[in-house]
């Protein structure tokens, strides 16, 4: 597959050949929702907590006589019908995340890229670098672009310039190859990388 290499400016500036083995595959929406659903399991913080029985701070001793007063049974104002008792069931701190295979994980990334570039949503750009960290400036070069909601992935490293200028857009996100990932990619119009970032994925998946 071959695609036009773009510059921020909206130039040509080439073509580069992609990698059917990475941009050239059948998406399937089943293995992109085991991934999605697995990233934002993933990520959930886990820390809900509420007091049980056990650790409600009161006293232990019996309410009132077991017999004779014609009331219910009771033995402690802890229990959960009473107000300011623990609650029943009540969720406790956990990991949400559950299991995926390696290699699914791996296979939903390259179905996620394949999905952004047989839909025409998948730009390759020169290089992603700005000479001064100017918002407007880099918000007029998307509108030439077309670039509304975009993943821009870059090399290694983001131009420091660029990523301060790219923060403040919004729907703009910007990461590193390291950091490039299947939710990330779904959840914006477009998926934008640049030929370093090109030459890192193929590396990878070689």
């Amino acid at each position: 597959m071959e695609l036009q290499v773009s510059t921020l400016e909206g130039k040509k500036a080439g073509a580069v050949t992609l990698s059917d083995a990475i941009f050239g595959l059948e998406p399937r929406a089943d293995i992109l929702q085991r991934m999605v659903r697995y990233q934002l399991a993933k990520r959930q913080a886990g820390t809900h907590k509420t007091q049980g029985r056990s650790e409600v701070s009161g006293t232990t001793a019996k309410m009132f006589k077991q017999k004779g007063t014609g009331r219910a049974r009771h033995g402690s104002r802890k229990v959960p019908q009473f107000r300011g008792g623990g609650r029943a069931h009540g969720p406790v701190v956990r990991s949400h995340a559950i299991d995926l295979p390696k290699k699914v994980r791996a296979l939903a990334l390259r179905h996620a890229l394949s999905a952004k570039a047989r839909s025409g949503s998948l730009v390759v750009l020169d290089a992603a670098a700005a000479k001064e960290p100017k918002t407007a400036a880099l918000k007029s070069r998307f509108a030439k672009l077309g670039l509304a909601s975009a993943l821009i992935v870059d090399g290694a490293e983001i131009d420091a310039n660029f990523g301060l200028a790219a923060r403040n857009i919004p729907n703009i996100d910007v990461l590193p190859i390291q950091g490039i990932n299947v939710y990330d990619i779904l959840r914006r119009d477009q998926l934008v990388l640049t030929k370093a970032a090109v030459e890192a994925l193929e590396a990878r998946f070689k």
